[in-house]
């Protein structure tokens, strides 16, 4: 289960001309930050939806605890408390009472409130009709309680956008905007004139815009951001956590991966305008509005990239690994050592999660040649026989113990080959939201450093998005059944 790559020379059996002062390949260190082209990878915390329906949740429940003894008594009222805040929050939960917004409106929530509490007194007092007929609760109030409920409800929940408002206007949070202006501009400038929204425009995302001199000069507001290494520096500047999009996310491949950049950092997606239309229909009225642009928030799933289960899995069959094929390291190195000379590893520079570089570890299988060849090296037998037999690759397994390379992922490639496929396909830098590996799905169906970058991405990410044990499990079974076909070329 290795992956193809050009054999590089080590330092130690090169020597470049003096006019080309060209550094030796084991002497390149890999970058210690983010590659320019990629965002930084993914936060551990992902609960913002959480935080944000805690205070309503607490809300809701004091009020349902402040109605229950004052309708039923301090008898009843025990009892009946528990299946009533759980149905309550549930009932809630499901009319989408607790999803964020920034500009939430209580009166278009009255409806939704007053019914839920109408549903959750009507069910309590059929109830107490059938174990307690003496305590049964007369219309006027039953009526009584529904209204007193909705009351306290919606008190408590004016309280807590008050000061969601008040803590948005000191604090607000750092936003991109994604679409073509001039309506970008405009949803920019309304949430700059109304900061009880909470959203701070930091930059203008215009997919398909011209970058360099040819560009056109930006109007008064946010940058405009038109490449990739913009959007990464905006990124990191400023803790963006926020990003909107004006324009369909799903509708050209670079907006599909700006999303999914977007989704992985754990930032909020919300989509404005006429990106807020479902299939092409009007929004539904229930999404709302923000400064007279249609907005909803688009429910994403939380990125399932294995973590650290796959990360023990990995350090549990590297160590096996290592520990079974140490007589065959140990005879590879040695066969490299007697018959190649000195410099038995070759470091070859790969990109890995994040953008992060690493250097990935294999057999040296090629020697200094005074041939007719491009790069002065040949492979020498022992390298052939190494590459024939698989052995090349076994060092591999100790950047899988270090945590640079995963059994399963994208194929590693070069930092020359990751800038040239991020400028020519959009969906490229998406790769790097998980570890590279061993193997992975683009590798079993064919695809390596030669095929399409548009396939090579699409297969890599469809991985990413899906990942799943079983999905693994199935990679590595056919990676290994790959093997013999491999070995007999």
């Amino acid at each position: 289960m290795t992956t193809d790559s050009a054999d590089a020379p080590h330092s130690a059996r090169v020597r470049p001309p003096a006019a080309a002062a060209v550094p030796a390949t084991a002497a390149v260190h890999p970058p210690r930050g983010p590659a320019r082209e990629t965002l930084p990878p993914p936060r551990p915390g992902r609960g913002v939806r959480q935080r944000a329906a805690a205070p309503l949740l607490a809300a809701d429940c004091l009020a349902t605890v402040c109605t229950a003894p004052a309708v039923l008594g301090t008898g009843t009222a025990p009892m009946a408390l528990g299946p009533m805040v759980l149905g309550l929050l549930l009932l809630h939960s499901r009319a989408g009472l607790y999803r964020p917004h920034p500009a939430p409106s209580l009166l278009g929530a009255l409806p939704v409130l007053l019914g839920r509490a109408a549903v959750c007194w009507c069910a309590v007092a059929a109830v107490l009709a059938a174990v307690r007929p003496a305590q049964a609760l007369p219309p006027a109030l039953l009526a009584g309680a529904v209204a007193l409920h909705t009351a306290l409800v919606c008190g408590a929940r004016a309280l807590v956008h008050r000061a969601r408002r008040a803590a948005a206007r000191r604090r607000p949070r750092a936003t991109l905007i994604v679409g073509a202006e001039p309506a970008a501009r405009q949803l920019a400038a309304v949430l700059h004139a109304r900061p009880g929204y909470g959203m701070r425009p930091v930059g203008v995302v215009v997919p398909g815009a011209p970058a360099g001199p040819e560009a056109p000069p930006a109007p008064a507001g946010p940058p405009r951001l038109t490449t990739p290494q913009d959007i990464t520096r905006a990124v990191i500047r400023h803790t963006v956590r926020d990003a909107v999009f004006t324009v369909p996310p799903y509708g050209d491949p670079y907006t599909a991966a700006l999303l999914r950049r977007f989704v992985d950092q754990g930032a909020a997606i919300w989509l404005a305008g006429a990106a807020a239309a479902l299939e092409g229909r009007p929004p539904p009225p229930a999404s709302g509005h923000l400064g007279g642009f249609a907005w909803r928030r688009l429910e994403t799933a939380p990125p399932r990239h294995g973590g650290a289960g796959k990360r023990a899995l990995d350090l549990v069959l590297a160590v096996v690994a290592l520990v079974v094929a140490a007589p065959v390291l140990l005879g590879g190195a040695l066969a490299v050592r007697l018959a190649d000379g000195p410099g038995v590893l070759c470091r070859q520079e790969r990109v890995g999660r994040g953008g992060r570089g690493f250097l990935l570890l294999t057999f040296r299988t090629r020697r200094p040649y005074d041939g007719d060849t491009a790069d002065g090296l040949r492979t020498s037998r022992v390298g052939r026989l190494l590459r024939r037999t698989g052995v090349a690759g076994l060092p591999r397994w100790w950047n899988v113990l270090r945590g640079d390379l995963s059994l399963v992922g994208p194929c590693p490639e070069g930092p020359r080959t990751v800038e040239r496929c991020t400028r020519s396909c959009p969906e490229y830098g998406a790769r790097h939201r998980m570890a590279p590996g061993l193997t992975g799905l683009a590798q079993v169906h064919g695809l390596h450093g030669g095929s399409p970058v548009e396939d090579r991405a699409r297969f890599d990410n469809l991985y990413i998005d899906s990942w799943s044990w079983g999905q693994d499990v199935r990679i590595m079974l056919r990676a290994v059944a790959r093997l013999p076909r491999r070995e007999g070329r």
